[in-house]
């Protein structure tokens, strides 16, 4: 009998910001990975999920938003991280929003004109479309803009198409041993999921009412009988956010502090004892130094 030869690679989730990027991995995954948000800049690092059936592992990469604007430095950082993503990849998933197209979107399709990686394009949110035949002409549009292997659409969210979707992407994936053990599915600490998780609550907690200038720094990641004892350190640039975030008598941030204690229980599969304070950095987020000793620069 003849033995499977093992396959393995590597498929880049790229797209402007807040177009279901996140959404998608989680959903390919199975388990939630990556915090979300309806807010642009949810995503800021690169990560890996990983999901391994038998002879094939497909390690998906999970990049921030392609910002056009790049005035501030972590938008340059972010853009550098996924720019550098592509062109190390076996395929891109470039994830679009139904029918619309915009500056950013054709700013991303530029990115990989640049490169010969092949493309397949995921038409994001389709459920939302009342007239399916409208996609058509669409679907035309975008295969002028863009040098696609294959256009799928789909709905990220209600896991429409999922399956074609991974059909696809499994024939780009070369014969190659198996990068990582097959119950592992992230490159990434609990300690950085953590924090990640404080984020997104952080995020969904308060609108529009706190701008970007937000980061969580997890200080202590201790577990000691059977409890994992966490204290996550909030970083905001002046002290209007500080009081924003911590709330009348405090009450938002213990919101804040009790939901994301609920997901690292459900993350961790232990009980949490979870510490949350709010301190003020200003300029953090225009400083790559600041960027780099917070984790935004992997070099």
């Amino acid at each position: 009998m003849t033995e499977v030869p093992a396959r393995c690679g590597y498929v880049a989730i790229v797209g402007r910001p807040n177009v279901g990027k996140s959404t998608l991995l989680n959903h390919i995954l199975g388990q939630k990975l990556c915090i979300t948000s309806r807010k642009p800049q949810t995503t800021r690092h690169t990560l890996l999920g990983i999901k391994t059936e038998d002879d094939l592992q497909m390690i998906y990469v999970d990049t921030p938003g392609i910002h056009t604007n790049q005035e501030r430095a972590i938008n340059r950082v972010m853009n550098r991280s996924a720019a550098s993503v592509i062109a190390d990849v076996d395929v891109v998933v470039f994830v679009v929003d139904r029918f619309e197209w915009s500056e950013a979107d054709e700013y991303v399709a530029k990115y990989l004109g640049n490169n010969s990686v092949p493309v397949i394009v995921a038409v994001n949110k389709v459920d939302m479309i009342e007239d399916k035949e409208a996609l058509l002409p669409h679907l035309k549009f975008l295969s002028d803009k863009v040098d696609a292997a294959d256009l799928v659409p789909l709905s990220a969210l209600r896991r429409t198409n999922l399956d074609e979707l991974e059909a696809k992407i499994k024939t780009y994936m070369p014969e190659r041993m198996h990068m990582f053990p097959e119950d592992q599915i992230t490159d990434r600490s609990e300690r950085f999921l953590a924090a990640e998780i404080v984020r997104e609550k952080i995020t969904r907690q308060l609108g529009a009412e706190v701008p970007y200038q937000v980061t969580v720094e997890i200080e202590e990641f201790r577990v000691e009988k059977k409890i994992t004892h966490i204290s996550a350190l909030i970083l905001v640039e002046r002290d209007g956010q500080k009081k924003i975030i911590i709330g009348t008598n405090g009450e938002r941030i213990k919101k804040i502090g009790a939901q994301a204690r609920a997901d690292m229980e459900s993350l961790l599969d232990c009980k949490v004892m979870l510490r949350t304070w709010v301190k003020v950095r200003s300029g953090w987020s225009d400083d790559e130094r600041a960027l780099r000793s917070l984790g935004y620069m992997d070099d």
